[in-house]
This record gives structure tokens, sequence and C-alpha cells, in this order.
């Protein structure tokens, strides 16, 4: 379905979503379809959330007020997940977008991935890795802010070298199996198809290993090649190579 038709619903745990990273949710959701639903959860009587009442007009979130009703015990969780039941059952949604940092929307983000759904997550770094792996695609916020990775501290850092990247097992081997899976007899698969059942497989996105586009990320990998055919990218191991360089006229076309 082509981006302008997918219908996307924005759930904020205000408790646990800064304000100032808004624009970058918005920025990102307007990727993937028509943002219908934006709600705000939280107990707005608290001194905690007013960094949200200037936002809340200026991009039309609506404000959901949960109040405690125990003392240490926060109720916006379960507000929230009763109304992304709700629309998921009653609304026709293509695409969750839940913006937290509590992993106790883990069963809430699976349940919607189990339903067809794609669930987009939004959260800092300290964001568990059980939340962070129940989503289609998650989001780290403090380097999608600075269009980059970001150090703890807020300044802005180089991505993954291609040790850091190599020494990574389960990105390797989330990498070589997606390639291995979409390549033809010379070694060769499409970047597109490649992306594609990397998504099917995990909750992964480059530019959380700090690289905008996953071509990029490839290339940064001294262990793989990319070329293009007709304006599309390609990929494969280099120790598949068949014959001459990707960009040789002799080298048939990748299929």
């Amino acid at each position: 379905m082509p981006a302008d038709e997918r219908r996307v619903a924005l759930f904020i745990d205000a408790d646990n979503s800064p304000a100032l990273y808004i624009d970058v949710i918005l920025a990102e959701l307007a990727r993937h379809g028509t943002v219908c639903i934006r709600r705000a959860y939280g107990n707005w009587k608290s001194e905690r959330l007013n960094g949200w009442e200037s936002v809340l007009n200026l991009h039309a979130i609506q404000p959901v007020h949960q109040i405690d009703y125990t003392k240490g015990k926060n109720a916006t969780d379960l507000a929230l997940a009763i109304d992304v039941m709700d629309a998921l059952y009653g609304r026709d949604i293509d695409v969750f977008a839940i913006a937290s940092s509590d992993s106790d929307f883990t069963p809430l983000a699976v349940r919607l991935q189990a339903d067809g759904k794609k669930v987009i997550g939004f959260g800092e770094r300290k964001t568990p890795a059980a939340l962070v792996n129940a989503c289609s695609t998650f989001l780290y916020l403090e380097q999608e802010e600075r269009g980059g990775a970001a150090a703890d501290n807020g300044e802005s850092v180089a991505p993954r070298d291609a040790k850091a990247l190599k020494s990574d097992t389960r990105l390797m081997k989330l990498l070589r199996t997606a390639v291995h899976a979409a390549e033809d007899d010379q070694g060769w698969a499409g970047l597109s198809k490649v992306g594609s059942l990397i998504g099917n497989q995990a909750s992964f996105d480059s530019r959380n290993y700090g690289y905008k586009k996953l071509g990029d990320l490839f290339e940064a990998i001294d262990l793989f090649e990319v070329t293009r055919r007709d304006g599309h990218p390609f990929v494969r191991e280099k120790k598949r190579k068949t014959g001459a360089p990707a960009s040789a006229e002799s080298e048939a076309e990748p299929s």
C-alpha cells in the first residue's frame, strides 16, 4: 500500500517520552502515512508533564488525562493499551506508533504484530531490549533529534566503524541471512528485498547504527560490496564473488 494511503495511529506515554522529541516522531511517521490519531497519555495535573503543554495544540495531539488511582502506581499504561486495542478492532489502522521507554508495552507491541500490524517504537537509549525487539522498527530519539548517532552527553559521534559493526554478532547474522535469502546465482541481492527480509525478522533500523540508509551500513562493513543496476542498489558478500568486480560490463545483470 502506498504511504499516502496508510493510516497511522500515534500513542504517546507522556510520562516516559520527553516533549522535545515530538518533531522527530511526527517527521518519521510522515514517511509511513497519515497520522490520523495523535494521543498523549498522562496525569496532566503533574508538573512533570508541563513540557507537553506547549506542543499539544501545535501538533494537534489529544491529551488523555489519567489520574493515579494508587500512589506509586501508574494507570497511564493501561489506559493507553485499552485505546490501542480499541483502535485495532474499531478503526482501519495500518501502522501503530508507540512512544515510550517503558518495557511494560512489550506485550502490546507483540500483540499488534501478531495481528499483522506494523509497530514503530520511539524511545530513549534506556529503553529495555524487550520493547525494542518487540517492535517492527524502533528508533532511539536522542540520535534522531541530532540527525545521527549521539553520545550519552548529547554530543554527536561518528557512526560505528567496520570493526565495531563486525563485532556485533546479532547484526552480522541478520545481514548475512537476509542477503543469502535474496541473492541470485552470482550472489547479488536487491537491497530493497534485503531490507524487507530484515524487517520481517527483527526490529531494525540502520540509523540506530549511525547510518541513514541500509546501503551506507553495508558499505561501511568491508565484508560486503554494493553496486547499482538501472538505478537500483544490489549487495553481496565479498567472499562470494564469482569473477570480475560488480561494475564490469562482462558480468551479468543482477536479477
